[in-house]
């Protein structure tokens, strides 16, 4: 009777491909959150710059 499943970690080749499959999703989600961050951060950059040059 043979076995369906492959375990990854069996196999050296597949264990790599296995470890390296990137998530879905994840690439998109982290650049996403890091350009809002960024957005953030000039908007309160440029409101504190604003804040000093009027007091």
């Amino acid at each position: 009777m043979s076995d369906k499943y492959l375990d990854p970690s069996g196999n050296t080749e597949q264990f790599r491909a296995f470890a390296h499959e990137p998530e879905a999703g994840a690439p998109a989600a982290s650049r996403a959150s890091l350009v809002v961050g960024a957005a953030v951060g000039a908007v309160v950059l440029v409101a504190v710059v604003a804040w000093l040059a009027l007091a």
